[in-house]
């Protein structure tokens, strides 16, 4: 966990943003079907190390399940979505989100594999990607990164104040068309006029 110098695009000043280099590992198991025999899930993610280089590799092969690292990812927190790691530290299992798509076509092994191309701690991140259709997992956040995000909203988020709700006895009253409705308390005597 470090800071990394990056340039604002608000004001084109260098500030430090708190980042983490981390590695995905997908994984690919059979399953008791005879239309789709295999099945892709993220199957963790973990620290990045110098030793996994630049580009995925074949962790683990067997006829039960296949394990792919793909290194080098950084996981940045933006002062603008205190918020969102706010919502994530807060919940009973902080985690990391992963966005992965399936290959068109097979660039990395002689068929397609699951790829993954953003990591994230924001929950509002990845609720903008469900939203969109992605495939979104999650795999729980360990205790030094949990740690880390927690100083970060403790220093940056803000909780909004909640703000006093009118009582519903105040609301204009308004008709089907939202108009201002009338409502009068003359009775009159109920029947249809006829004697």
């Amino acid at each position: 966990m470090s800071d990394f110098l990056t340039q604002s695009p608000e004001t084109g000043d260098a500030v430090l943003r708190p980042t983490i280099a981390v590695a995905v590992i997908m994984r690919r198991e059979r399953i008791d079907n005879r239309w789709q025999p295999w099945r892709w899930s993220l199957a963790d993610v973990v620290p990045n190390e110098a030793s996994f280089g630049h580009q995925p590799r074949l962790l683990l092969k067997d006829d039960r399940e296949e394990r792919w690292l793909h290194p080098g990812f950084s996981v940045e927190l933006f002062l603008g979505d205190a918020e969102g790691y706010y919502l994530n530290v807060t919940t009973e299992q902080p985690c990391f989100w992963v966005v992965w798509r399936m290959e068109e076509e097979a660039a990395i092994a002689a068929e397609p594999i699951a790829v993954p191309h953003v990591v994230t701690l924001s929950y509002h991140d990845a609720g903008r990607w469900l939203d969109a259709q992605e495939t979104v997992e999650q795999v729980p956040a360990p205790p030094d990164v949990v740690q880390w995000v927690q100083n970060f909203v403790k220093q940056h988020h803000v909780l909004e104040a909640k703000r006093r709700q009118r009582p519903q006895s105040f609301k204009s009253l308004q008709d089907r068309f939202g108009n201002p409705a009338r409502v009068s308390t003359d009775k009159t005597l109920g029947g249809s006029g006829r004697g």
